[in-house]
């Protein structure tokens, strides 16, 4: 399993020295050095609407409220090209990757040792993406879906849309057939956490294209011989992407060369609400500039270094280039913040009320009364953006509201020209799901004869298969050209939900929307209707959180009782 890592420079101030320490430090022995030898674009998330704290909104000016969010600012599209063959390739990444997805879900090792025996579009050097690689895939205007009468999740809303872009990636839900939620779409990585999460539990990272969330998902137990957790796959080659190549710059700031972006080596030093850290980033003058920003979530996720954690060096999930200032979280343990991104997070009955952050210290959960780390550092969850601490779903995730702020700058400010044109005919207006049983993945997938010319006689035929399928025909120039480059909320429905988009299934022509949408959304609550009361609080239950301290503050007056707030099902 791979582990993302970086390469430091820290220098002063002198323009040349900081010239000559870079092209010092990419050349080894004469060779260049494998972290510097590529720089890497981080892609845009795909986000293409302004949010306020509970619905979307048309984009704010400078110095008004809500100003400085991801579409405003964020990276260049994605931007892929499907030869036809089985495979993607994504432009902007120069990453190449498989499109099918198998229903059958892989553990780890399985994953690994199917990528051994890959031969799609003809390559052999397949392997399971990085977590940096594998988050580079995922597309912000995709949303959770609601449906009040759907709490168990054993089907796919209506306006459900995967974080994931349909018309170039097969996807799947989870197996409903099979016991499985519909959010159980969990995306397998090679990125090992370096810690354990739960109670113990070997964790490794993954995305969910469901939901739009990364965590670090405990797949063994310990001391238990359990089926250890399975997950889909999606298989890449290409050059390593993700290698970060930090700079101090002497002045407060600090410049990645692999992104081409520059960050605050300090951070806000206190949380706060998300529409707070969008003016907070716009008002900063650090250094001289007046364009800092709130990262976007792509941006945020890949400064993450994934080698730490504070249980096992003791600091931030990030180079210690980079100040990060200690808290105290819910269970006591000295910790890191969450990070506020300016990317919102559409989910549960009111898309747009939650914005994304990313935990550079444990993300934490209560399981059966215990505050723990449930999903690693280096996850990215969502809180809201208004409101209280408090714990939300199966596993108790403690969210905080008040959350920190790194700063970034530079990267292409978006203009509308930038942005992809929503024609309705394709994602995310119209969603392609894999709803049919079976394997998904192309026939030329393992090792397989391809058709070859006529042979005289079955002998030779058989030798002209087996020459074919030792050397698979090269694809075409163009093709070649490309990849040989180096290469939840509350159940509260206050407000209608988006229009459910159009599902085109596999293989079928697109049907008219009338066809496509046979389930409506769920109805708005009616003016005066009354919200049903919350479930009481089970005996032995704890109640939500205060905001965690920054280390050294005083601790809080204790909560009286009427400020509990009970935990409501995860949506």
């Amino acid at each position: 399993m791979s582990r993302a890592g970086s390469t430091r420079l820290v220098v002063g101030g002198n323009r040349l020295a900081s010239i000559i320490a870079l092209c010092c430090a990419a050349t080894v022995a004469g060779q260049i050095s494998p972290a510097l030898a590529a720089s890497s674009v981080v892609v845009g998330t795909g986000q293409d609407h302004c949010y306020n704290y509970r619905s979307e909104i048309p984009c704010p000016r400078r110095g008004e409220p809500y100003y400085g969010q991801d579409v405003q600012h964020s990276g260049k599209p994605a931007q892929y090209r499907d030869p036809g063959d089985g495979t993607i390739i994504d432009l902007m990444t120069n990453l190449t990757w498989s499109r099918a997805v198998d229903s059958r879900k892989l553990t780890p090792e399985e994953a690994q040792q199917q990528a051994q025996q890959l031969r799609i579009g003809g390559f052999s050097d397949w392997r399971v993406p990085t977590i940096k690689e594998l988050y580079s895939l995922i597309d912000f205007r995709g949303y959770t879906g609601f449906e009040i009468d759907n709490v168990e999740m054993k089907r796919v809303p209506a306006n459900a849309i995967p974080f994931l872009n349909t018309d170039y990636f097969n996807f799947r839900y989870g197996n409903i057939r099979a016991g499985e939620r519909y959010i159980d779409a969990q995306w397998l990585s090679s990125t090992p956490y370096v810690s354990t999460t739960m109670r113990g539990d070997k964790t490794i990272f993954g995305v969910n294209f469901a939901d739009g969330r990364l965590k670090g998902y405990g797949y063994l137990p310990p001391g238990k011989k359990a089926e250890a957790k399975r997950f889909y796959v999606r298989f890449v080659r290409g050059a390593p992407y993700g290698l970060n190549q930090f700079q101090d710059n002497g002045d407060g700031t600090i410049t990645d060369h692999s992104s081409g972006l520059m960050w605050s080596q300090q951070d806000s030093g206190k949380g706060m609400k998300w529409a707070d850290a969008l003016q907070y980033a716009a008002n900063s003058q650090l250094a001289g500039f007046r364009d800092w920003r709130l990262p976007s979530a792509k941006e945020l996720q890949y400064i993450v270094d994934y080698t730490r954690s504070p249980e096992t060096s003791n600091s931030a999930a990030i180079d210690p280039i980079f100040h990060s200032t200690p808290i105290r979280n819910e269970a006591g343990k000295r910790d890191f913040a969450y990070y506020w991104s300016s990317t919102t997070h559409l989910d549960g009955p009111q898309p747009g009320r939650a914005a994304v952050y990313v935990a550079f210290g444990r993300a934490m959960g209560q399981m059966k009364g215990k505050f723990m780390d449930v999903h690693g550092a280096g996850a990215q969850r969502s809180d809201p953006k208004e409101g209280e601490a408090r714990i939300q779903g199966p596993q108790g995730d403690v969210q905080r509201i008040l959350n920190m702020v790194r700063l970034v700058r530079g990267g292409e400010k978006v203009v509308p020209e930038m942005l992809p044109v929503r024609d309705g005919k394709g994602y995310p207006e119209v969603r392609r799901i894999l709803e049919e049983e079976g394997d998904d993945l192309p026939s030329e997938t393992l090792v397989p004869p391809r058709p070859v010319a006529p042979v005289e006689g079955k002998a030779a035929a058989g030798k002209a298969a087996a020459q074919h399928h030792k050397n698979p025909a090269p694809r075409s120039e163009a093709d070649a050209a490309v990849n040989n480059k180096n290469p939840p909320l509350r159940s509260e429905a206050e407000g209608a939900a988006p229009s459910p988009p159009r599902v085109e299934p596999e293989g079928r022509p697109p049907a008219p929307r009338s066809e496509m949408n046979s389930r409506p959304p769920p109805p708005p609550r009616a003016e005066g209707q009354m919200r049903s009361s919350p479930p009481p609080r089970a005996e032995g239950q704890m109640r939500p959180p205060p905001p965690p301290r920054v280390e050294g503050d005083s601790p809080p007056p204790p909560r009286g009782e009427s400020e509990s707030r009970p935990a409501s099902p995860e949506r």
